[in-house]
Order: structure tokens, then sequence, then C-alpha cells
């Protein structure tokens, strides 16, 4: 063959056929983002004289070719995105000396990098980002002259960076072009060294990138030296003392992220030398004082984050000179004062939350020049006063929260013509009068108006109707004379029969109403019933105790039992837990979805009343020794929960996300029908955001490792979740169990089983069966479900399947579950 290039285009499938080794002059092959399935075949180290070698973004699994490693001439080697296992070579560097660019990112590569890749000269950028290596980032990478480009981010390194010969970083500072430093999501411990801001990288690095690991310590001084540093992100790790005030000296820095840590003191005013600055990320620490009042300077800054600090006293006025801002958070602190006047300047103002502060006084009229806002947020301030008429003109406005102030006066009609409003909250007020039925008020329901006693509307949000002015017209008057007599009289004769009908029906009917389990005429039932119901909240009723409240077991007086779930208003989120398990359930209807039957509400209670389960929780039948549960049914039970996750996904007007997928929140009912429980941490996604950013997270063990380190909310956090719950019900072993140390994980153990070792890890009573032969076939539906969960709990979101596809595989896997119980060898 003659050709010396060959190019795939999207429209490939299949796989690579052995026969390119026969294309001998090829010196550029390049099949990227297609449809190639299978391995790569090991005849591709025959193009001597390749160059360029880019299979990005297939589908392609094994291991890599060995051969691939001995294309001496190969400059390029790309084949990020795919399903590649297996470790790199040992002497990586013997068959490869010209390589440049190494680009194996998103596969599932592990092992340790070999320090033999130290010795490819020429090597320009390395991205191994996105696999399972493991071990020690060698120091020798720092023998790589030209090196330009390190990612090694979301792997299982474990540097000591206190350790001289784990400190990579230091041996960095050989490089004289390294321009990109890119280690987040690794378990990286110790201290950042001071030589991070010595040697070549004071003039060469521009982005330093180490978040979500393990670093511990102060921030060093010399960090300030890297003159053309244009991102700094080391959020979430153990950073504490203060903020250099050196800082400051890096005049290029446009990303700066400190999130997440332990850091005190104040902000320094050296800030202000920031002039590039576009995004600060300052939240989650325990910064305190006042803000430097030359922030409002900063006219490159967009995005301003303080949220979770300890900040005091009022906002300086000089803050709101910068009219190009998009988006500020000061959230949870201890600001105080009137709302400013000045945020009017801030034109370009997309995103404004300042709740949870001590704002007091009432909303500027100013705010209404707010033209580009989408997101307002003052709840839980001191803010008194009516809500403004000016919310009109912000027409952009998707979120307006002022719940939880001391606002009083009517809800402004007006607000019917914002179109994109999709959440809207004023509970916790002191409103009265009518409350707006127009425009996107159709969608929202009486807990966006809860605590406010003077509010009547339309008897949808279950509440006193309004009164009504005296009937003016002639045509109202002549009905009233002469059509509603009689329409009265027959209304009058019809009740008369009907309560004749019913009061000889009483005599042999003692249930309640069909419609409500409670028998109850009203909304919610009252405290003194739900006490008299347990008891006065007897231990005895106890059912289970959770982080944010407990559960009780209750017999109403009509001899109906629920489970009573009461909130420990005292700890941090439970109020707001109830509030997002009344939000998603009050119009969920499933049959594998905990049905919540009414609430009891006041200042100082809150409590849910749900339907009681029978045979409690997954976690009891997995873990005590007086439950088994057999292949099928903790199959069945699992398609139970696939089902109401795809409800919520899929079918539900918004997709929801539970968050919090676990054993303990999977409850059974005396038909073993599993019923998933326990919405308090869930997130509602709007059409137009597909991910939402959580500062909530969910149980260890449990979390998708974005979710965990990051916050970011997808529908894919419930799939990982479920893949975890999925391992756990079959091998009876929790991904907390003290085995799981170090690089030891419940995925990797469960991974390390296939192809022929599943018997090791599950659930010993599911094999324990007298044939052998019926031994294998178990072993065999076993080993596909184990590969489902494997599926699911993929690193990277974008890799994972979704929870429809994850439903019908788990009922084709049912199906050969019930062809073996047919002939009697599954029970």
């Amino acid at each position: 063959m003659n050709y010396t290039k060959v190019r795939g285009y999207a429209c490939l499938g299949s796989s690579i056929p052995p026969s390119v080794g026969n294309l001998s002059n090829l010196i550029e092959l390049d099949l990227s983002e297609n449809k190639i399935q299978g391995k790569i075949p090991q005849e591709i180290g025959c193009l001597s004289n390749l160059t360029f070698l880019n299979l990005e973004v297939n589908k392609l699994n094994g291991e890599i070719p060995q051969s691939i490693f001995n294309l001496s001439r190969l400059e390029i080697l790309s084949l990020t995105g795919n399903e590649l296992s297996g470790t790199l070579p040992f002497s990586i560097d013997r068959g490869l000396p010209n390589l440049k660019w190494i680009y194996l990112a998103s596969n599932r590569l592990s092992g340790r990098i070999p320090t033999s890749i130290s010795n490819i000269s020429n090597l320009n950028e390395l991205d191994l980002s996105s696999n399972s290596l493991s071990g020690h980032i060698p120091i020798t990478l720092g023998n790589l002259h030209d090196l330009e480009i390190l990612n090694l981010e979301a792997n299982h390194f474990t540097n000591d960076l206190s350790v001289i010969e784990q400190d990579f970083v230091t041996s960095l500072a050989n490089c004289p072009y390294l321009k990109f430093i890119w280690i987040l999501e690794n378990y990286i411990t110790g201290l950042l060294s001071k030589s991070i801001g010595s040697g070549n990288l004071s003039t060469s690095l521009e982005s330093f990138i180490a978040s979500s690991c393990r670093i511990s310590g102060t921030i060093p001084n010399e960090i300030g030296n890297l003159s053309n540093l244009i991102s700094l992100d080391i959020g979430d790790n153990e950073l504490n003392g203060i903020i250099p005030s050196t800082l400051g000296k890096l005049e290029n820095l446009q990303r700066l992220d400190l999130n997440g840590n332990k850091l005190q003191g104040s902000i320094p005013n050296s800030f202000c030398n920031l002039r590039n600055m576009y995004l600060a990320e300052l939240s989650g620490n325990r910064i305190s004082r006042q803000l430097p009042t030359c922030l409002g300077n900063l006219l490159s800054l967009r995005e301003l984050y303080l949220a979770n600090n300890a900040f005091s006293s009022k906002i300086p006025s000089t803050l709101w000179s910068n009219e190009y801002i998009q988006i500020i958070n000061f959230s949870n602190n201890f600001f105080d004062g009137p709302l400013p006047h000045e945020t009017g300047n801030l034109k370009g103002l997309t995103v404004l939350d300042l709740s949870g502060n001590q704002f007091f006084g009432e909303i500027p009229t100013t705010f209404g020049q707010l033209e580009s806002l989408n997101s307002l947020t003052l709840s839980n301030n001191k803010l008194q006063g009516h809500i403004p008429d000016f919310f009109d003109n912000l027409k952009g406005l998707e979120y307006l929260d002022l719940s939880r102030n001391n606002l009083s006066g009517e809800i402004p009609q007006s607000l019917e013509t914002l179109t994109y409003l999709s959440y809207f909250n004023v509970s916790f007020n002191d409103l009265s009068g009518e409350i707006p039925n127009g425009g996107r008020f159709i969608n929202f329901t009486i807990d966006c108006f809860r605590g406010n006693k003077g509010l009547c509307g339309a008897s949808r949000f279950k509440i006193n109707a309004c009164k009504t002015s005296k009937l003016k017209s002639s045509r109202k008057n002549i009905f009233i004379r002469y059509i509603m007599p009689p329409i009265a009289f027959i209304i009058f004769a019809s009740i008369i029969v009907i309560l004749l009908l019913r009061y000889r029906a009483s005599k042999s009917q003692l249930s309640p109403p069909s419609n409500s389990p409670l028998g109850l005429v009203h909304e919610r039932v009252s405290y003194i019933e739900l006490l008299r119901a347990t008891n006065n909240l007897d231990e005895v009723n106890l059912i289970g105790r959770g982080s944010l409240g407990s559960v009780y077991k209750g017999i109403f007086s009509n001899g109906t039992t629920v489970a009573i779930k009461v909130f420990n208003l005292d700890v941090q989120g439970a109020l707001k837990s109830f509030d997002i398990e009344c939000q998603i359930l009050r119009s969920i209807r499933h049959r594998n979805i905990v049905k919540v039957i009414t609430s009891c509400s006041n200042l100082d209670f809150k409590a849910l009343v749900m339907e009681y389960m029978r045979n409690g929780n997954l976690d009891q039948w997995l873990y005590s020794p007086n439950y088994f549960l057999s292949i099928a049914q903790r199959l069945g039970i699992m398609i139970d929960v696939a089902s109401a996750i795809e409800y919520l996904h899929q079918d539900y007007s918004s997709p929801i996300v539970h968050c919090d997928l676990k054993p303990s929140n999977i409850l059974l009912d005396e038909d073993m029908v599993a019923h998933v429980g326990d919405f308090g941490i869930a997130k509602l996604l709007t059409d137009d955001r597909r991910m939402e950013l959580t500062k909530t997270l969910g149980t260890i063990g449990y979390m998708a490792p974005e979710y965990g380190s990051t916050g970011l909310i997808s529908t894919s956090v419930d799939v990982y979740s479920y893949g975890i719950l999925l391992m756990e019900t079959f091998t009876r072993k929790k991904p907390t169990d003290e085995m799981f140390q170090g690089q030891l994980t419940m995925r990797s153990w469960v991974f390390g089983s296939l192809p022929n070792g599943i018997a090791k890890i599950v659930d010993f009573d599911l094999l324990n069966v007298d044939r052998e032969n019926t031994r294998g076939k178990h072993e065999m539906l076993l080993t596909l479900i184990i590969e489902l969960a494997l599926e699911c709990t993929t690193d990277s979101p974008e890799e994972r399947l979704n929870i429809e596809d994850v439903l019908v595989r788990l009922k084709k896997i049912k199906i050969g579950v019930q062809e073996q119980q047919n002939i009697g060898r599954l029970n």
C-alpha cells in the first residue's frame, strides 16, 4: 500500500482490522471520535514508519498492544477516551525514543508510572488523567527537559510531599518550559513545599491545580513568586493558617480557588493588586473580619464566592462599583446592616446570594435595576417591609428566595409576568392577602408560602379562600335572586339523602375512607395526634435513627399504622431536609417510592407521616443473622430500586437526583416490594440545568467521585450509588468495611474477582447449594450482575450507564433466574 495518511470520520463502527498492519508506508493514522469497538490489533506495531497515532474517543478495550510501544518513529500517541486496561510497560523509553505527546487519559489503566518514562527526552506533553494508576508520582519526571504539560488528575497516587523522596513538585522545578501541573483528585498528602515558587517554575508555570487532595499545612509565601501563573486551584484540601499576602504579587492570576480548606484570618489587602482576576472562590473556610474596601477596583472580577465563612460587619460600598461582576455569593456569614442601594450599579449581575446573614431593613428599590439577574437569594435574614413591585422589571429572573425574613404586606400580582420564574419561596414571613395564581405561579405549591398566617388563595393551595367584594353586576344579582334559591334547595335535598345513605353504611363499615389512609379531613395531623400515635415518642416505637432525626411506628385512633419521621431541628440542615422532602415528595406517585401521607409542621416541630413498611429496610435483611434473601429476592429488590430511579430521572416533570442511595434507605413492604425513601438531600434539576453544584454530601462509600470531591450533581451520581448498592446486595459487604483501606476499594476488590473469582466475593449463602452444576449457573448469573455494577461505577460520569439501560439488563437477568426457578434449582 502507498498510503501515507489515513483519517477516519465519525461514521466508522465495528473494529480495526488486523490488515491495517499491511499499510507499510503509513505515517499518520487518525481514527479518532468514531464508534470503533474491540481490541487494538497487534498488527499496528508493523507500521514502522508511523509518527502519528490517534485512536481517541472510541470504545476500544483490552490492553494496549505491546507492539505499539516499539514504534520507534512515533511522536504522537493518543488513545484518550476509551476503555483500555492493563499497565504501562516497565521499559517504555526503549521502544519510543522520539515520543513527544502521550495522551492516555480517561481509560482504565492501572499500576504505576514507570520511572523509565523520564528517559524519553523529547517528551513535551504527558496526560494520564482519569485512570486507576497508583503508587507514587516519580520524582524523576523533573528530568524531562522539554515537558510543558503534566496532567495526572483523577488517579490513585499516594505521594507524601513532606518526604523528600516523594516530593515530585520540587523536582519539577528543573523543567524550564513546564506550564501546566494538574494533580487534582489524588491522595497526595503532606506540606506544599516552598520550592513551588523556585527554579524554573517561577517564570514558566501558568496553571497549578491540586484540588481535592489531602495537602495540609500553610500556603507557602513563595507561591507569590510564580510570576506568570494564570490559574491556582488548591481547594478542598486541609490547608490552614492565613492567606499569604504574597498572592498579591501574582499580577497575571485570573482564577483563584482556595475553597473547602481551614484558612483563617482575613483577606489581605494585597488581593487588590490582582487586576486580572476573573474568579475568586474562597468559600468553606474560616476567614473572618472585614472585606478589603478595594475589592471594587478589580474590574476583571466576574465571580466572587465567599460563602460559609465568618465575615462580619457591613459589606463595603466600594464593592458595588464593579458593574461587570456576574456572580456574588456571600451566603452563611455574619454580614449585617441594610442591603446596599449601590447594588443597583451591577448591570451585569446574574446571581446574587446574600442568604444566611443578618441584613435588616427593606429591600432597596435599586434592585429593580439588575436587569441581567436570574437568581436572587435573600433568605434567612432580618429583612422587613413589603415585597417591592419592581421585581417585574427583572424579566430574566428564574430563582427568587425571600423566605425566613420579616416581610409583610401582599405578594405583588406583577410577579405573574416573570415568564422564566421556576423557583419562588416566601415562606415563613408575615405576608397577607391573595397568593397570585397566574403566570408561573400555576406551578407553585403551598410549600412556597408556608408560615404566612395572613395569606389566602385558590383552593389548590389548601388554605382559606380570599373574601370577595360585594357583587355589583346586575347579572350576578339576577343569578342570586332567581336562580340560586332552587339550586340551593336541590343541593340541600341532595345533602340530606347522602347523609341518610352514609348513616346506614357507617353501621357496616368501620375502616377509614380509601382516599385518606388516616381518615383525616384536613391536610396535616396535629402534634397531639402524633404524640398519641407514638405514645409520646416512646423509644419502644423507635424504628430507626438517622443524622437528621428519628422514625417511629405510630398507630392512629382509627387503627391505621404509619411511620412517622420526626426531624431534629437542633441539627443543622434538618429544616432544609424537611422542606426538600415536602417539595420532592408532594407530587411523586410511584409504586417503588415511599408515599408521604401527610405532615405535621409548626415552628418547633416538623414531621412527615409515611407508609409503614412491615419488613424494615434492606440493611436489616442483609446484615441481621435471622434474615436471608435469595438471588431472586435480591434481584427483585434491585429491579424495584432501578424502577424508582428511572422514574425520578426520566419520567418526572424535571429530573430528580436522590443523592443518598444506600441499603437503609431501601424499605420493604409486607410483600417484599422495595420502596426508595429519605429524599432529604435530593436535588431537583431544571430542564436547562442537567448538572448542579451542592455543598450537601451524601454517605461516604456510596458517593460518586465527582460528587464527593467537587459537589457536582447529575443523574449519573445516582447510577454510581446504585452500582455500589448492587455490589453490596450480592456480596453482603459494606463499601465502608474496614478491609477497604489505602488503594483497596469496594470497586477494585470486586473488579479483581473477574472473570473467574466471583465465588470469592459474593455472599457465601447464595452459592451454598448441593448440585455443582447449579452452582455454576448461579455463578454465571452473579457474574452478569457484578459486571453491570462495575459499569455503573466508572470514575468518569460520561462512561456510566443510564438507569434505563441498567433496568433493561436487570430484567433480562431476571428471566434467567426465573428459568432456573421453573426447574426448581434456584431455591
